[in-house]
């Protein structure tokens, strides 16, 4: 039989009503459960947080984008030539899910009350739609099967709010060229993803109009978008690509780039590795305080039980024996408080995953609710982050044990 854990057992779970270091440990334990509690809801919001932005960027831009390397940074792009050849062989590198082509225009949408400078975004029968059809609150994709160049739209609702349009209604987009040029649209779709820098800018069209408007033959296309499968593999799947597309010149001896979207929009992705920052400091100063209350009620418990702590020096028990009973004890009562910080924490995080009930501002947050990701793996290592820090930090104050000899205990007596 463990002797320590036996009496540790013992001093736990037959506390009187009357002992001094009742509230201590109650306080202690609370501590324990509402700091882990206050860590799991931080570390889920900010994970979900940060996944949420990041598939929104994905879903306008695709993982990786290839383009021609004269671009300049606005919309009106200089063409590349959509080689089947090249594609394929982007398709089959390592990682690579899906590669699709588009083509974009920025143009002023007009009607009667308002106007707003737009992007019209061409996309072909092989885009994928999954983003959009998860964000699409009325109406439906766009048919892209006709011989001719279809005069369908999907704009986000923040347009169509704004611009007083509404599912079916058509609307002309102005062009500025060499002349203006407008085309006169309809609209099959309206989504909203509630990220504002995208939703107020991104219309979706038949590529083939982006095309006619630019002139551009029939393989001219701005650039192609690579999705990927694992977005941790990024910079890996990124460099792969760009060996395929490096040492590529189109038919006007143009040379190729190829970006990911950590590069294409680094003020997005560098704002969201700050958070991580914010949940260190959440988890440290948590840590510290749940830490500090375990130590005022593991010492108060010591006070108490010197008695106790005398009695089994003079039977011969040496002080890592005694000092080990009140680890156990500490284990007993860390346990305690991370059951229930477990339960507390991973149920509030249910509530608002399944419900969305705390709502945020979209225009600040690019999201309408607080997003919630269960990552288990964090989750699993949170607890025994938390268990192992709380118990080392134990280690120290048990030592005043050592000072407790039963000569002085029997001449108090």
């Amino acid at each position: 039989m463990n002797l320590e854990y036996f009496i540790a057992k013992r001093i736990h779970f037959q506390q009187g009503k009357k002992n001094v270091s009742r509230p201590a440990v109650r306080i202690a334990t609370i501590g324990i459960a509402l700091g882990l509690a206050v860590m799991l809801i931080s570390v889920a919001v900010v994970v979900g947080f940060k996944q949420e932005i990041r598939n929104k960027t994905i879903g306008f831009g695709g993982h990786i984008q290839i383009t021609n390397l004269d671009n300049n940074n606005t919309y009106e792009m200089n063409p590349i030539k959509a080689d089947n050849a090249l594609i394929h062989k982007i398709a089959a590198v390592d990682g690579v899910k899906h590669v699709q082509r588009f083509a974009t225009k920025p143009g002023i949408i007009k009607t009667d009350t308002e106007f707003q400078g737009i992007v019209v975004k061409g996309i072909d029968k092989d885009f994928d739609w999954k983003f959009f059809k998860s964000n699409l609150v009325e109406g439906n994709v766009l048919d892209l099967s006709g011989e001719t160049p279809s005069n369908q739209v999907v704009l986000s609702k923040y347009l169509a709010n704004l611009l007083d349009l509404k599912l079916g209604d058509s609307f002309f987009t102005y062009f500025i060229q060499d002349q203006i040029r407008a085309r006169k649209f309809k609209i099959t779709g309206i989504y909203s993803t509630n990220f504002v820098e995208f939703d107020k800018l991104i219309i979706l069209a038949d590529m083939r109009q982006v095309q006619n408007l630019n002139d551009w033959s029939n393989d001219s296309i701005s650039g192609l978008e690579v999705l990927i499968t694992d977005f941790n593999r990024l910079d890996e799947v990124g460099d792969a690509v760009y060996a395929v597309t490096g040492n590529k010149f189109n038919d006007k001896g143009n040379a190729y780039s190829t970006q990911t979207i950590k590069q294409t929009n680094p003020q997005i992705f560098s704002w969201l590795e700050l958070l991580d920052m914010n949940v260190w400091v959440i988890l440290f100063l948590m840590l510290s305080v749940a830490g500090f209350n375990m130590i005022s009620g593991l010492l108060i418990l010591i006070l108490e039980r010197t008695n106790m702590i005398g009695i089994l020096k003079s039977l011969g028990s040496s002080n890592w024996s005694v000092r080990k009973v009140f680890l156990y004890h500490s284990f007993f009562l860390i346990g305690k408080g991370m059951l229930w910080g477990n339960i507390i924490g991973l149920s509030l995080c249910a509530v608002q995953y399944f419900t969305g009930i705390i709502p945020l501002d979209p225009q600040s947050y690019y999201t309408a609710t607080v997003p919630i990701a269960f990552n288990w793996l964090n989750i699993i290592l949170l607890n025994i982050g938390t268990l192992a820090a709380s118990i080392l930090m134990m280690v120290g104050p048990s030592y005043l044990i050592t000072r407790i000899t039963p000569a002085k205990i029997i001449r108090y007596e």
